[in-house]
């Protein structure tokens, strides 16, 4: 497959879990209907983002995998003939829950999940509450469009989880995401803040030679404990090419069905000028196992 048309459902949420899913599938069905084979959904699509505080009835979000909502998910790929790339709260077990991307393979079924590796715990993303830290490692996965690197949100910012993805052969970075601005920032702090999260992925393109694909949500989400004013998701989901590229680019307000065409042999040609997994100095960097160095 030389050419990979892809499709990311940006969207608000409300605290209507059903309302949610359906403006989900619509919207996977509407990107379908204009042609894309690969869907990627944004993080915890299901829901409001719960994380802004530690409430244990959050927990009743929790699905197994397979489950009510990964069953339905499962259909409409089968339906529709096409991959999708999803984001769930995953019920493990009891006590142990985890942020989890399921993949649904074109004849509906699931080609791999991955567990969130990186968790946050800051104001308004208090995750570490909720999500125990995955333990499948940087696995890429398997299906009909191609080897997928699925990674989530706060992995974005870590150049380690994108260049162990590449290292294992991933054609795709995918990264569905949860992520915005505190209204009362300054209008500046607000921009440098967007600007390094589209800067920091487009490196990692850079760096390994493969897209990237970031599907975020948009719309305010008020914080449950009104101790602040809660999250401005800031949308902006965007794809990129092997050399940082970007093929398309949402706004930060709006829901957007964002289409982009993805040149799946150009990856090839950006490693053969740009061969930076040959020169990689691997008998010097075991100090990357540190914390720190000091």
């Amino acid at each position: 497959m030389k050419s990979l048309k892809v499709a990311l459902v940006q969207h608000s949420n409300t605290s209507d879990t059903t309302h949610n899913l359906e403006k989900t599938i619509s919207g996977i069905k509407e990107a379908a209907a204009k042609g894309a084979k690969l869907v990627v959904l944004q993080e915890l699509h299901r829901s409001l983002y719960f994380c802004q505080t530690e409430n244990v009835d959050m927990f009743d979000l929790a699905e197994s995998i397979p489950g009510p909502t990964s069953d339905k998910l499962a259909e409409v790929a089968k339906s529709l003939n096409i991959v999708i790339v999803s984001s769930l709260f995953e019920k493990r077990a009891a006590g142990i829950y985890h942020n989890t991307a399921v993949v649904f393979e074109s004849d509906g079924e699931i080609a791999g999940i991955y567990r969130k590796m990186h968790i946050p715990d800051d104001p308004g993303f208090y995750e570490k509450f909720y999500f125990t830290p995955g333990d499948l490692g940087f696995e890429p996965i398997d299906t009909s469009v191609g080897k997928l690197g699925v990674l989530v949100c706060w992995d974005q910012w870590f150049p380690e989880a994108a260049r162990l993805m590449a290292m294992a052969g991933a054609e795709l970075l995918i990264y569905p995401t949860a992520i915005g601005w505190d209204p009362t920032d300054e209008d500046d702090e607000q921009q440098r803040q967007l600007d390094a999260w589209v800067i920091v992925q487009r490196a990692h393109a850079v760096a390994n030679g493969v897209p990237v694909i970031a599907c975020n949500r948009v719309g305010h989400e008020p914080d449950p404990s009104e101790q602040s004013e809660g999250i401005r998701f800031w949308g902006n989901s965007f794809v990129t090419g092997p050399q940082g590229e970007i093929l398309a680019h949402a706004g930060d307000s709006e829901e957007e069905i964002l289409i982009a065409d993805i040149d799946m042999s150009r990856s090839e040609n950006v490693r053969r000028i740009w061969p930076y997994l040959r020169d990689r100095r691997i008998d010097h960097y075991a100090d990357l196992s540190k914390i720190y160095r000091k």
